[in-house]
């Protein structure tokens, strides 16, 4: 993951929100635990939730299937 690591910090130093929430959602399909993909697709999802984003609504019907929101 050190390839999509550098690309996170990439992008927060940019602060490209969009690029962050992709970025958060791949790291999420990567993760090795459900607790990391959880964690990875909570800051994917408060990213696009700041600025817009159309995976939104996805984003958060995740998050309640992982009953890490309501």
């Amino acid at each position: 993951m050190k390839g999509l690591d550098a690309r996170l910090l990439a992008a927060h130093e940019a602060g490209d929100k969009s690029a962050l929430v992709t970025l958060y959602q791949q790291a999420a399909k990567e993760a090795e635990t459900e607790d990391a993909a959880g964690f990875f697709l909570v800051h994917a999802y408060v990213f696009a939730l700041e600025s817009g984003h159309r995976d939104a609504p996805a984003l958060r019907r995740r998050l309640v299937a992982l009953k890490r929101e309501e």
